[in-house]
């Protein structure tokens, strides 16, 4: 006889189990990102520790406190009217160099031919040193403004003040070489 009475039964399809596996792993993965990305998402658009909340679960007390507050004021003689106090605006940094040695960049942010030119000869005309006219990076600036140099606050709030000018603030987004060695620099907008 050329073939044995007893075989031993062999695995037909044994990748049927490896897919079963790698399947179940599969599964298990994608529910955990559901649940995480669940979490996440419900956290970025309102959960109860949200300030929104807060406030909601707040407002009760709020207006518990007023009905008491209202109650003891009415129990209470009207008092005389107060003068509101003005808001305390911080204290005006004082400009330490003369206008003769403040040297003002003049920069062209709205796009007209010329206007940085004409600006220039007016800030000039006021007594201050021109450090370079040229073009800003963007020409879309909807008003003017002034930025300053640290240690410069004071000579950029007297040069805003002397042109009209209601923006003032530091020095931001123009690097140190390309200042031409100006203390204050004064963009023209539209």
């Amino acid at each position: 006889m050329d073939f044995p009475l007893h075989r031993k039964p062999t695995r037909a399809f044994p990748w049927r189990t490896a897919t079963i596996v790698v399947a179940g792993v599969a599964t298990v993965e994608l529910v955990l990102l559901v649940v995480v990305g669940g979490a996440l998402f419900a956290k970025s658009t309102g959960t109860p520790d949200r300030p929104a909340a807060r406030q909601a679960k707040a407002a009760p007390v709020a207006a518990k406190a007023r009905k008491t507050t209202m109650a003891a004021a009415a129990t209470k003689p009207p008092a005389k009217a107060k003068a509101k106090a003005p808001v305390a605006k911080p204290p005006a940094v004082p400009a330490q160099l003369p206008r003769r040695w403040t040297e003002v960049l003049v920069l062209n942010g709205n796009g007209r031919t010329g206007a940085a030119a004409a600006a220039a000869q007016r800030v000039q005309g006021r007594g201050y040193k021109i450090s370079a006219v040229t073009n800003a990076p963007r020409q879309d600036y909807p008003e003017s403004i002034v930025l300053f140099r640290g240690g410069f606050e004071g000579e950029g709030r007297r040069l805003a003040r002397d042109l009209g000018i209601a923006v003032v603030g530091p020095l931001d987004g123009i690097r140190a070489t390309e200042l031409h060695g100006a203390h204050v620099v004064y963009i023209l907008g539209a």
